[in-house]
């Protein structure tokens, strides 16, 4: 196998366990568990497809741990279905981990029996077992491990329950005995197909069934391995099979294997009307109607809000009131009434850890104290002492200096805002609250042409633009996903640069105000250019189908785990890229090229937008890293250089200007160097008209004069 994570070629000289399930089971759960690190992102070869490896020992005996994307099934309807598919049937030495969804046996199962005809040795994991008890559900377990011949395990991998039993139970790890008998004519076809697979060792069942339903994604695996004769006959089957049925082939296996597995979830699953009245109960108790708890929710925010202006650490509690809410609400998150104030309340919260003691009592520390009064000064007497080149001096600690500005935007500024900034996020992740924004928004999104889908990039877009912007192959057509692509590049700030912008705020007269504008404008943008999208590109609307996950509490270990390894990925990935951008700074002004680009851009920063020249630096470097730009408008403000309209319209025109360049790079590789290009040219001239009506607005008005 071939595969490769975070760039480098997974080791095939180690037994491997692959993590095998459907997509919001829980397996990025289990491979932390299992590995002791979250998720990291990587990419499939000749794919965007994301796959994440790691490593356990086990019984003395290291595995390399793959966790592979989530599948409905091994017959593929989509580029992650594919992926999986394929690292399966390439693993050598490989030992499937199968994560399924307690609460939905059904969906789970239909994968097992895939694997036993691949004839892949796998443990079946019964995941989320708490949420399954809540509901009634009770499992016969050891009556499914006489079914499929093969070890199960319930686990409820968040709180870590059962995780020792996956680990000793891997060893256990067997050939499933389980097979669907199929109608004579498909077992007849079945038999003829695999007595030609007389190269193949293993999983003959598996591809013989794969071939009849019509899978054209597997014609590249036959090539290489069977002769072209071979294919000819197969092919021969499969038509003449297809014949005699007036329903595609594929959907005659798919209906005949989910009857039988309907079968075996009848004779094993039940649901005790006791526990289930005592779950409904207990949720009733705690979702407390929104007429009732909105204006006590509201109450709280407003103490809170007046405890944070006298001392920014106070906004330290917004975090277990964020929890709570959270959680309480519940399903009234995605009402269209009451789903809106919810939605406030939330955002206002996270402004308050993030804006206030993020971007507060965070930066103040950092860039006054231990910067300010240590490192820099540290760092300037010893440079001053050891260095005799002025040039050099200038490159570590002068005005666009290594030390002085690279380190001290990316440790002192950008960091705590990012780091409290996924803190928040990843609340917002584990609680289940963004599938229901998702489903909140989804009017929104279908008034712009766009399948429902499109919801679920747009909001990864607030973590990471690039890679949102490679999820938007989940979309079904070419249209939408290049629709999708533009709205990413033109107004979605990712989580470094929104935490940045939450921040700013900050040190404005009227946060809330600002805040409120920024956000009306870049939602009003993205509409409006949505809906005209939507119009102008041909192609037919599709259907939005999503699994809403219950709500839960989230984990305070598993919010500690993801924010170190996003911090740890911030430090590896974005803090280079502050210092290349200060570098190009530095000799951009030593070339005096600064001063020719500041010149030209004059009529559109200073005339059109009412920016100080300085502002070029912010639009110029946000190319390389979309925060450093913003972070550069932050610095302009706490020096008292810009005013609060100049703040709104800088933060409106850098969120619509350009997107950062690992992102440009990935729209070239995903729509191609026409697409990337226009989508440029159009958003540039676009962002600062938008920022230029914006100000002449806002300063007609006098708002805030």
């Amino acid at each position: 196998m071939d595969c490769r994570t975070a760039g480098n070629e997974i080791k095939t000289d180690l037994p491997q366990l692959i993590l095998v399930g459907n997509p919001n089971v829980g397996k990025s759960s289990i491979f932390g568990a299992l590995t002791g690190k979250y998720v990291t992102v990587s990419n499939y070869p000749g794919t965007t497809v994301e796959v994440s490896q790691g490593n356990v020992t086990l019984n003395k005996r290291k595995y390399l741990v793959i966790d592979t994307p989530g599948a409905n099934s091994l017959v593929p309807m989509s580029e992650d279905e594919q992926v999986t598919r394929d690292i399966l049937i390439e693993a050598d030495k490989a030992t499937v981990v199968q994560v399924a969804d307690s609460k939905n046996l059904r969906r789970g199962l239909v994968v097992s029996t895939q694997l036993a005809e691949f004839e892949m040795p796998f443990i079946l994991v019964l995941n989320m077992a708490d949420e399954a008890r809540s509901r009634g559900i009770r499992i016969n377990t050891s009556g499914l491990q006489k079914a499929l011949g093969v070890h199960v395990v319930s686990t409820t991998a968040t709180q870590r329950q059962g995780i020792d039993r996956l680990m000793s139970g891997i060893s256990q790890a067997v050939l499933s005995s389980h097979r669907i008998k199929f109608d004579r004519l498909i077992e007849e076809s079945t038999s003829e197909i695999e007595a030609l697979l007389t190269g193949i060792e293993k999983g003959k069942r598996g591809i013989a069934l794969t071939v009849l339903s019509g899978d054209d994604s597997f014609t590249p695996w036959l090539h290489d391995h069977l002769p072209e004769q071979t294919i000819k006959e197969i092919e021969a089957i499969r038509s003449r099979t297809q014949e005699k049925y007036t329903q595609p082939l594929g959907y005659v296996i798919n209906l005949r294997r989910l009857r039988a597995v309907d079968r075996l979830v009848r004779s094993l699953q039940t649901t005790e009307k006791t526990l289930l009245r005592r779950a409904r109960k207990r949720s009733r108790l705690r979702r407390v109607h929104p007429l009732i708890s909105l204006p006590i929710f509201a109450a709280a925010l407003y103490g809170l809000s007046m405890l944070t202006a006298m001392n920014p650490l106070f906004a330290l509690l917004s975090i277990p009131l964020l929890l709570f809410s959270l959680y309480m609400f519940g399903d009234w998150g995605t009402h269209q009434v009451y789903g809106i104030p919810i939605l406030i309340g939330v955002l206002y919260l996270t402004w308050l850890f993030v804006g206030d003691f993020g971007a507060g009592a965070a930066v103040n520390f950092l860039q006054d104290t231990v910067f300010g009064k240590y490192i820099n000064p540290g760092a300037s007497w010893l440079i001053a002492r050891v260095l005799p080149w002025n040039i050099a001096k200038e490159l570590l600690i002068g005005q666009y200096g290594i030390i002085t500005m690279a380190m001290t935007y990316a440790i002192a500024i950008v960091l705590p805002i990012v780091g409290t900034f996924f803190i928040a996020f990843g609340m917002l992740e584990d609680s289940g609250y963004l599938p229901r924004l998702a489903v909140m928004v989804d009017k929104i999104f279908k008034a712009m042409g766009l399948n429902g889908k499109a919801v679920l990039p747009m909001v990864l877009g607030l973590g990471c633009g690039t890679m949102a912007t490679l999820t938007a192959r989940i979309l079904d057509t070419k249209r939408e996903r290049v629709i999708v692509t533009l709205l990413l590049a033109l107004g979605v700030p990712c989580s470094a640069q929104l935490g940045v912008i939450l921040g700013i705020f900050g040190s404005t007269g009227a946060p809330f105000a600002a805040m409120a504008i920024w956000m009306g404008v870049v939602f009003g943008v993205i509409f409006l250019v949505g809906y005209l999208a939507g119009k102008l590109m041909p192609g037919e609307k599709t259907d939005f189908i999503m699994e809403v996950p219950p709500t839960r509490l989230p984990q305070i270990t598993n919010i500690a785990i993801k924010t170190f390894a996003r911090m740890t990925w911030y430090l590896k990935e974005a803090v280079p890229l502050f210092i290349i951008g200060t570098l190009v700074l530095f000799f951009s002004d030593k070339l005096k090229l600064l001063s020719l680009i500041e010149k030209a851009a004059a009529p559109a920063v200073q005339g059109l937008l009412g920016l100080p020249a300085k502002a070029t630096e912010a639009f110029i470097i946000s190319f390389l890293r979309r925060d450093y730009g913003v972070a550069g408008l932050y610095q302009m403000s706490k020096a008292g250089q810009l005013d609060t309209v100049q703040i709104i319209v800088g933060i409106v025109t850098i969120t619509l200007f350009v997107p950062c360049l690992p992102n440009f790079l990935v729209i070239i590789k995903e729509r191609g160097i026409k697409t990337a290009i226009a989508i440029i040219l159009f958003i540039i001239p676009f962002s600062f008209l938008v920022g230029g009506a914006l100000n002449w607005i806002l300063r007609g008005l006098r708002i805030f004069s």
